[in-house]
């Protein structure tokens, strides 16, 4: 068995409020993409597929894989407009990989425990997400803001990443979508529920495996990145 991580760093950042893009700001001395890089090059994964901005590969290759000895990046390669873009030219560069894991480079706190559950969900079921229940009362409201139902925390769960997939079932389902010229897609697993119409299985991820998109998510990543 191959696996393969495909690592989302192409994202512009817009809430962050800041002039450099957020895979690039310092984090504890380090920039915010060597978190996500590090954890999967001391996983069981093979290779890593970086997908970065186009203007970014060159910087990404010299600054951050040569200068942290990344060994296991074996490409560096541009986004699109669209994460889902983003992800489906990484899926085309890992053809021949059997399990591929799936990661926004803005959670700089997954673990390995993380990532090999959703390995072992994907050998088993074909798919692996890391996703942890809501703590809060969640509404589904109308257009106007008026709340119309009030589903059950039980069953109401928040997503993260790696989203992890046999590779025969998700390179088809995005290419699906992609003929199709589906749109607003948020995650890889809705992907499969689209496309596929399959039910994708949920394993535990981590409250601490946070994704960084606003400044107050900085400075609650700075308190995390001082306890690791």
């Amino acid at each position: 068995m191959k696996y393969t991580a495909v690592i989302l760093a192409a994202g512009k950042g817009s809430r962050m409020n800041s002039g450099i893009q957020k895979q690039f700001m310092e984090l504890g001395g380090f920039p915010l993409i060597y978190y996500a890089l590090n954890a999967f090059e001391r996983s069981r994964v093979d290779d890593i597929i970086l997908v970065t901005g186009q203007e970014e590969v060159d910087y990404c290759r010299t600054e951050i894989i040569e200068k942290y000895q990344f060994r296991k990046v074996q490409q560096i390669i541009s986004g699109g407009d669209e994460r889902y873009l983003s992800v489906f030219r990484g899926l085309c560069a890992a053809e021949g990989t059997d399990i591929v894991l799936i990661h926004d480079g803005a959670r700089p706190f997954v673990t390995d425990d993380i990532i090999e559950r959703t390995i072992q969900s994907a050998l088993q079921y074909g798919s692996g997400i890391a996703a942890v229940p809501v703590k809060d009362t969640v509404k589904i409201a109308d257009d106007k803001q008026f709340a119309v139902q009030t589903p059950s925390r039980d069953h109401v769960w928040m997503m993260q990443t790696p989203q992890t997939f046999l590779y025969s079932l998700i390179k088809p389902a995005y290419e699906k979508v992609i003929e199709q010229h589906i749109q607003n897609i948020t995650d890889d697993a809705m992907v499969l529920e689209l496309a596929l119409g399959r039910s994708v299985k949920l394993v535990k991820g981590s409250y601490r495996n946070i994704k960084i998109t606003t400044p107050e998510d900085m400075e609650i990543a700075e308190i995390f990145v001082k306890k690791m």
